[in-house]
């Protein structure tokens, strides 16, 4: 079945994206010391990030309608190898925050694309686990990274560290231009499959203005449930291991398993939460209530995260973030799917844009005020209570503007 090549492909591209981003924050203990940036100047930078991932996500996720999957993806993953590797370049925190918008706008396209991609690759019933596996990929990565950014730092220098991890994309590149092509013009692809993947009913095909997709409820939606639990993700990524840092002491030696643990479990809550909802709708369960109900327990697994910051033991405390990753990833993976159940293929590129910059808006005011509230408090007590409480609020507003999730969407104009 070459559908599930192809989210072999987006699952690798995905762990990429992951491994690229997540490196800075495995070596912000070692590069705080050897630059010198304070919690503020950390959070600025995180902060670039976030910015250029907003913008990027508006004008990508467009790219990705108007381009394909196979151009525009090959593009984005280019644009964020190469700002990738320049972060072996930087010497001052202006410096890695330069380097980090660069790399924002590269991987604001590996959703978009992805998503995308599923859409157009599998039958409704299927996206979900779809998006979950190749999802999984961003804990996959987040598990390689502290397994291999350790290594290669203690060994070569942080400076090489970066430069191999942000090679690897190029390879993916290869493989992708040559597996690559829209069901249509898949070559490999049996007659069969095809039939399968296209066993939906018809979706309207013509272009859906941007402006237009602002006026509807389930854009916003989508969008308010990405800015409100999107920053949870972006908090763990850059600040758990300055958390396992400050509260049990532990250096660029000892940090990979504990990250492992955590990520492997994200991993694990990643492709379980996909698998859920869809054996909810093949049991028979409408999409609405199968999608919310997976969504609606990943939101309250994650709330015992609001006790990690007083852990007993760092154990005690990888367990409690294992968890609320694992809940996340599968929250997240349901999330992105609504995106599928609510609109036609044309426009889902361009709505997981819009969701994605929410997202990063939302990631942007957690990093100033993490930052703040790190620089003169030292406690992490107030941003896992917003941790743990964020996904029920949104699962509220998401339940609210869009009671129905399979009702039809966009109206000709």
């Amino acid at each position: 079945m070459y559908r599930w090549t192809i989210v072999a492909l987006l699952f690798f591209a995905t762990t990429i994206n992951y491994i690229d981003r997540q490196v800075l924050g495995i070596l912000a203990p070692t590069l705080e010391k050897e630059i010198g940036w304070s919690e503020i100047e950390y959070g600025y930078i995180v902060v670039a990030f976030q910015a250029a991932y907003a913008i990027g996500l508006v004008l990508i996720g467009r790219m990705m309608d108007l381009l394909g999957t196979k151009r525009g993806y090959s593009i984005a993953m280019v644009v964020w190898s190469v700002a990738a590797m320049a972060h072996a370049a930087a010497r001052s925190a202006f410096g890695f925050g330069a380097a980090r918008f660069a790399l924002g706008l590269g991987e604001s396209g590996n959703f978009p694309a992805a998503i995308k991609t599923v859409a157009e690759w599998f039958p409704r019933k299927e996206r979900a686990l779809a998006t979950g596996i190749f999802n999984a990929g961003s804990n996959v990565g987040a598990v390689v990274a502290p397994l291999v950014v350790p290594w290669l730092t203690l060994t070569y220098g942080w400076y090489e560290a970066f430069i191999v991890t942000g090679s690897i994309g190029f390879i993916w590149l290869v493989f992708w231009i040559w597996l690559y092509e829209i069901p249509s013009r898949q070559k490999r692809l049996s007659k069969t499959e095809f039939d399968y993947i296209n066993s939906d009913p018809p979706e309207r095909t013509e272009k859906v203005p941007w402006l237009t997709l602002l006026t509807y409820r389930q854009t916003w939606a989508f969008a308010l449930g990405k800015f409100l639990t999107d920053p949870v993700w972006w908090f763990y990524l850059y600040w758990v291991p300055k958390f396992l840092n400050k509260s049990y002491g532990l250096t660029l030696e000892t940090l990979g398993l504990p990250l492992v643990v955590i990520y492997v479990l994200a991993d694990v809550g990643s492709i379980g939460g996909g698998w859920l909802s869809s054996a909810f709708i093949k049991r028979g369960w409408s999409v609405n209530k199968g999608r919310k109900a997976a969504m609606l327990i990943c939101a309250i697994l994650v709330t015992p995260i609001v006790f990690a910051a007083n852990a007993d033991s760092v154990w005690e405390a990888v367990l409690l973030l294992g968890l609320a990753t694992a809940a996340h990833q599968g929250w997240s993976a349901n999330l992105f799917t609504t995106t599928s159940d609510m609109f036609p293929r044309k426009a889902i590129g361009t709505v997981v844009g819009i969701g994605g910059m929410a997202g990063a808006i939302g990631g942007m005011l957690i990093a100033t005020a993490a930052g703040f509230i790190l620089e003169f408090t030292g406690s992490y007590v107030s941003l896992f209570i917003v941790a743990g409480s964020a996904y029920l609020i949104a699962l509220v507003v998401i339940q609210l503007l869009v009671p129905s999730l399979d009702e039809v969407v966009l109206q000709d104009s």
